[in-house]
């Protein structure tokens, strides 16, 4: 993919990125990080004073904004026919939360990786982990609407309803979508490391099959026009405080470049409407980019003819610390690469008796090549078998045979490879926020 419309005092930086195998995100990131600091990039939504406040805030240490609150609705939406009548078990989120398949963590609920090993290569909705910044809105779909609008555009806003959208051609893509800060809480469990936020283990990700219409199909009928620069998505969930700051609702700029390849408005998951959790009625997804980059609940996205840019990619997803800069690293990119088994942490394995071991890895980056497991605490290692062809946008399900020795603690490790040649390290490089945690975890379980 290239990068369009990238001025040419930049052209440098996208040369040597291509030559570097920089993605395209993380150049389109960097540049627009440089031109924000220059005063050429509009702070959409959010003064630039309170911007840059936040991001001095940022540096100085860990984001005290890490989990922010909830400011207000920006408008009452009115009650969705479709949403389920479960009771509620975590605050905003709408349904229901077994605790055999979800671990609640404050706003958010975590899928349990053993939940998963009766599921096929795509998560169940009911097993799809629940990020939200604030609360789930309840929106009826017959009574909302897309705008689309801006300057980027030849003529003025544009409308379309639900059903306008899925009247459109649709397409359908497997696609996962996972948490920056997923493995989060290994960083202080396995490298005894401080960190901000959410406390995740490894189940802050899902593989769902998407459809939609594509955003290029959209911005075509609205009248895109060839001065466009960037394209702003936004959600219609509560705003967001953040530092005493009300940064607005969700959203986060991507290049023209982007919104034009594979981008998805999607109105399905795995053949149903979407879920209340997981953006009802229509959500953005954009393969290979980070979670928060996957708007859900959308309610308009601006087109722009200058350079955009907002504090979720500011000051929200960025990584701090003695290995970074002063001022933070580029905006997060792609996710890592991990491996995860399909067994609870602290299980208990019966002693001499066969048993098969399965588990899931993935790479935000390149397909994973191959897996390796150990169940002596890494000694020695040995190939997994693989059960899916590895794809970009998914993960790979796999399972080795085990027999356990006598009674005693017993540490299992799963390490991955992709096929660029990326091996999960044994150590991650440590960020305050801790975002993207790769390293191989450390499975601790008891033979009985």
């Amino acid at each position: 993919m290239s990068l369009a419309r990238i001025p040419p005092t930049e052209s440098a930086d996208s040369r040597e990125s291509a030559e570097s195998g920089e993605s395209a995100e993380s150049v389109y990131d960097r540049i627009r990080l440089r031109q924000w600091r220059r005063g050429q990039a509009r702070s959409a939504g959010v003064e630039r004073r309170d911007l840059l406040r936040l991001f001095a805030t940022a540096a100085a240490g860990p984001l005290a904004a890490a989990a922010p609150g909830i400011a207000r609705a920006a408008s009452p939406a009115p009650a969705s026919p479709k949403a389920p009548a479960a009771p509620v078990a975590a605050p905003g989120i709408v349904k229901p939360l077994p605790s055999d398949v979800f671990t609640i963590r404050g706003t958010n609920a975590e899928t349990n990786f053993a939940a998963l090993r009766t599921t096929g290569p795509h998560t169940p909705a009911g097993h799809f982990f629940v990020r939200n910044h604030t609360v789930t809105p309840r929106i009826d779909a017959a009574a909302w609407t897309l705008t689309i609008w801006g300057s980027g555009l030849r003529g003025g806003a544009v409308d379309f309803g639900y059903d306008e959208l899925r009247a459109l051609p649709s397409v359908t893509r497997t696609a996962f979508i996972e948490c920056a800060g997923n493995g989060r809480s290994y960083y202080a469990t396995q490298q005894n490391q401080q960190v901000s936020g959410t406390a995740w283990t490894l189940g802050a990700i899902g593989v769902g099959r998407w459809r939609g219409v594509r955003l290029a199909e959209v911005l075509r009928r609205a009248g895109l026009s060839p001065d466009a620069v960037d394209i702003l998505p936004r959600g219609l969930d509560d705003e967001v405080i953040s530092e005493g700051t009300n940064l607005g609702r969700v959203r986060r700029p991507l290049p023209v470049a982007k919104a034009l390849d594979d981008v998805l408005l999607a109105y399905e998951l795995n053949g149903e409407p979407l879920p209340p959790d997981h953006g009802y009625p229509v959500r953005l997804i954009v393969p290979s980019w980070v979670g928060i980059a996957n708007i859900k609940w959308l309610g308009d996205i601006e087109v722009s003819a200058e350079p955009l840019y907002s504090p979720w990619n500011t000051t929200l997803y960025r990584l701090f610390g003695a290995g970074y800069p002063p001022e933070g690293s580029a905006p997060l990119t792609r996710q890592t690469l991990k491996s995860a088994f399909e067994l609870a942490d602290g299980a208990t394995v019966a002693a001499h008796r066969p048993q098969v071991l399965t588990g899931r890895s993935w790479s935000g980056g390149a397909p994973v090549r191959s897996v390796e497991i150990s169940t002596d605490g890494g000694t020695r290692w040995r190939r997994a078998r693989l059960h899916d062809t590895p794809r970009r946008g998914s993960w790979v399900r796999w399972s080795a045979e085990w027999t356990p020795g006598g009674p005693g603690p017993a540490v299992l490790l799963a390490r991955a490879t992709d096929s660029s040649g990326r091996v999960q390290p044994e150590v991650a490089v440590h960020n305050t926020q801790g975002y993207l945690f790769d390293a191989v975890v450390r499975h601790q379980v008891t033979v009985v």
